[in-house]
């Protein structure tokens, strides 16, 4: 039987309401194995085109703080953002705006449509593997400063995607854990953090989550229901995270897409489903319906006007990598004015540290792209000295662990003679398929780049020593492969997996390491020959060719910084996380810094008063030598340009900007909330609404440990007072806030300031946080100079959550200060 199929002919102008009856025409339109078959990827990242309606693909690709595209090849660079801990630093609506609409260029560059970010769970716990690729522990600020960055991505015609939706605030058991959470505080913290960027930003897309949310899985929660699509009005697209969707009930929720395909719970089976009656065609007309609507909104429908119809001015997203680098940076220790340091007066400089010189600029797993180049502190402190003033570099304490990737500049292609190594794709009988010249020995094909028919890969490279000794050298993958050094087959066998997690293997491969004696200068010939398994059901393979760190005496090396400090004028020691400690995939087991890092400051700390320590990780550490040094600036993941930044800041070209979205702790046992492993399966949110600076707020009233450094907290180049605030004496019901705080540069620099209002109860009939964030502003004054702020404190600011949105009318505080823990304005205002 032929079947006749509406065309999507361009129309004229046309309302809402004309569009949305040709969409559902379309949907009509089609077959019920058509309609199903867009429910499920055509491949890793794209959706299914139907030329014969005018429907092109539409392609996904991972965020959140670059946009990576259809591959992991490095030829395909990438801008390096800083991590979303880091934007959300910068308290700022505007920046995270800039920072999303670079990403939304980034797409178009690279053909991708839909941008799998921000990630806006919560920072529940210090202890979450993703905590840097989140954004705060608040759920107003994490809101506002989403909704900035869905608003950015969406300027360029992209759909951006919030996730994960709901309550995937850790990594263990990611696929099976059940979070147990209450009614009210998912209300407030959890779907409170989502909101603003449905409602506000209008996100074309939302990505479920795997975990399961009191009892559910995400992908067939009614809470895709509720509040997402009836109390929200979404009408996007929800899609599941990679492999997310279980079975076929999930097509009685709203999930819309299933990713990846071809092959998944769906196809065949749900086209059974719709015949025996389990799920509705009507549930099928409304999937088929959204994924022609966003189809149409980012240009993949003919026939229909794409959402955007003239870009923004493009931004340069170097810049931009710098900028929220700056902006996020947060200073929170400058004993006696050391920062920033005057370049004018200084003859020799010491840096110091592992991430000094290898500086993480980005948190691994889905965050990872490829830049065409970064910046560490190191190059960025020689480049931004004078001439005249030496730079000395001493390692101190080794971080990366296992193999790191070989230097680009150590690689020589035998092949074609150029930097790199050369790729031959063979098949079975070993004839060469194709070949190419690739720039790093760090290579991923995750659904896309391998020829068919391809049985092994090979490559091929040189490698120069750039040090005299042994070296240990070797390859990271998972199956069958063999190495060869300078001739010598040094490994032939298989290397397996056991960590049982999606895309683990990607940047922490099982290895193999041998020790190699070299000389400097000497150059290595290096082949590995990889074999193909024979079966995967989603094509996903990592080679990793490299060196490993291996320090046979720490203290030798403590002891070699510790020379290099004391002989300087200043001591700029950079310390950090590895990629073993802050990834996605799994949870960190304490917040140490690794190795002997601490050891290292401390030693240095003692010969040289002046030593500055920047904080190279994405998420809190530990500090026990805090009140022993001159300067701490934490840095985050710091993008592209973290080195730049860094030295901009430190010599005072910049000021630092940010303040923390997120509490930091003295030691790991006074977190109030630590849980991240679940218990029989569960993970039980037993704090109700004390997450984050609440938690601790609560714990202190109970005469606990306090924090090192506040929610909110952050110092700069110049210091401001806060005139007397102004707000009205009361307000109705439903009513926003305007709260006015006037604000004086008393220093002697340009300098910015954050201000912070939030409220509190004290006699409540509910139970309450101590205090709540209900609104912030920032101004950037020259000196001497007086300004205003206006901060608006939404109605559902004074709300709370009992089988609806409830108002307890009466005397509430407004306080105005500058973190969680400031001693406050305080002003009375009356709910009525």
């Amino acid at each position: 039987m032929t079947r006749t199929l509406p065309t999507a002919a361009a129309a004229p102008a046309e309302g809402a309401t004309a569009v949305e009856n040709r969409l559902r025409d379309l949907a009509r339109g089609l077959s019920l194995e058509q309609q199903v078959q867009l429910l499920t990827g055509a491949d890793v990242w794209s959706t299914h085109a139907l030329p014969e309606i005018g429907l092109k693909r539409i392609v996904l690709s991972d965020g959140p703080a670059g946009v990576r595209g259809e591959d992991f090849d490095e030829r395909h660079d990438s801008v390096s953002l800083p991590s979303s801990s880091a934007l959300s630093a910068t308290w700022s609506v505007d920046v995270a705006r800039r920072y999303g609409q670079v990403l939304g260029q980034e797409a178009r560059r690279k053909g991708v449509h839909a941008v799998l970010g921000p990630t806006i769970n919560l920072h529940r716990s210090p202890l979450g593997g993703r905590h840097f690729e989140c954004m705060s522990e608040d759920p107003h600020l994490t809101a506002t400063l989403a909704a900035g960055y869905v608003t950015g991505v969406q300027s360029m015609g992209v759909g951006a995607t919030p996730k994960h939706y709901l309550a995937n605030e850790a990594e263990t058991e990611r696929f099976t854990a059940d979070s147990v959470v209450d009614e009210r505080p998912l209300r407030e913290l959890y779907l409170a953090a989502f909101e603003d960027a449905i409602t506000e930003a209008r996100a074309w897309l939302v990505m479920s989550s795997y975990n399961s949310i009191n009892g559910t899985t995400a992908s067939e929660n009614k809470l895709l229901e509720t509040p997402l699509s009836s109390e929200w009005g979404f009408d996007g697209v929800v899609v599941s995270d990679w492999t997310g969707v279980r079975s076929v009930d999930a097509a009685n929720a709203h999930q819309d897409l299933e990713m990846p395909g071809p092959v998944g719970h769906w196809g065949a089976n749900l086209v059974a489903a719709v015949e025996d009656g389990r799920v509705s065609r009507d549930a099928i007309m409304e999937k088929v319906t959204r994924i022609l609507r966003l189809a149409a909104r980012v240009g993949s429908l003919e026939g229909f006007a794409s959402a955007v119809s003239a870009l923004p001015a493009a931004l340069d997203g170097a810049l931009v990598a710098h900028e929220v680098a700056v902006r996020g940076a947060v200073l929170v220790r400058n004993e006696g004015g050391l920062l920033p340091l005057d370049a004018a007066s200084l003859n020799t400089v010491a840096v110091i540290g592992h991430n000094a010189q290898e500086a993480r600029t980005q948190g691994g797993g889905s965050a990872t792209v490829m830049p065409r180049y970064t910046v560490s502190p190191l190059e960025g402190l020689r480049k931004a000295l004078p001439r005249d003033v030496a730079v000395t570099f001493a390692r101190g304490a080794k971080v990366a662990q296992g193999l790191q990737p070989f230097a680009r500049t150590s690689l020589h292609n035998p092949v074609s003679g150029v930097p790199g190594m050369r790729v031959s794709f063979l098949d079975a009988d070993g004839t060469e398929i194709s070949g190419e010249d690739r720039l790093a020995s760090h290579l991923i094909w995750f659904g896309v780049g391998i020829p068919e028919g391809t049985a092994a890969i090979r490559m091929q490279t040189e490698w120069t020593a750039e040090t005299a000794g042994t070296h240990h050298l070797g390859v990271g993958t998972v199956g069958c492969i063999r190495l060869s050094i300078d001739g010598a087959e040094v490994f032939s066998g298989e290397l397996e997996d056991n960590t049982n997690v999606l895309g683990a293997a990607l940047f922490d491969p099982p290895q193999s390491v041998h020790m190699i004696d070299a000389a400097v200068g000497q150059r290595l010939a290096i082949e590995g020959f990889y074999e193909l398994p024979l079966q995967q059901d989603i094509p996903l393979i990592a080679i990793l060719l490299g060196e490993e760190t291996v320090v046979d005496d720490p203290q030798a090396e403590i002891q070699a910084a510790v020379e290099t400090a004391r002989a300087s004028d200043v001591a700029v020691v950079v310390v950090g996380t590895n990629a073993a400690i802050e990834s996605e995939g799994f949870d960190r087991t304490d917040l140490d810094l690794p190795g002997h890092q601490n050891d290292l400051v401390e030693a240095v700390a003692a010969v040289n008063p002046r030593t500055v320590v920047v904080v190279n990780s994405g998420s809190p550490v530990l500090m026990p030598w805090m009140e022993k040094v001159g300067a701490v600036l934490l840095g985050w993941f710091g993008g592209q340009e973290f080195g730049t930044a860094v030295a901009d800041i430190l010599l005072g070209n910049e000021e630092p900007g940010g303040r923390l979205p997120t509490t930091w702790p003295v030691t790991l046992e006074d977190v109030p909330v630590l849980s991240t492993t679940p218990v029989d399966g569960k993970v039980v949110y037993s704090e109700g609404i004390h997450v984050g600076y609440r938690a601790w707020l609560n714990q202190q009233a109970a005469d606990g440990a306090g924090p090192l450094l506040p929610f909110g907290f952050g110092l700069g180049y110049t210091t401001f007072d806060l005139g007397r605030a102004h707000a009205p004496k009361s307000v109705a019901v439903g009513h926003d806030v305007l709260v006015n705080v006037p604000v004086h540069n008393t220093g002697t620099r340009t300098g910015r300031e954050v201000v912070q209002v939030y409220l509190a109860r004290a006699d409540s009939d509910v139970e309450r946080p101590v205090r709540w964030l209900a609104g912030y502003a920032t101004t950037h004054l020259a000196p001497g100079g007086t300004g205003s702020v206006e901060v608006r404190i939404p109605a559902r600011a004074f709300s709370h959550y009992d089988g609806g949105w409830q108002f307890e009318r009466g005397s509430f505080q407004l306080l105005v200060g500058r973190h969680a823990a400031d001693d406050f304005q305080t002003m009375d205002i009356a709910l009525g």
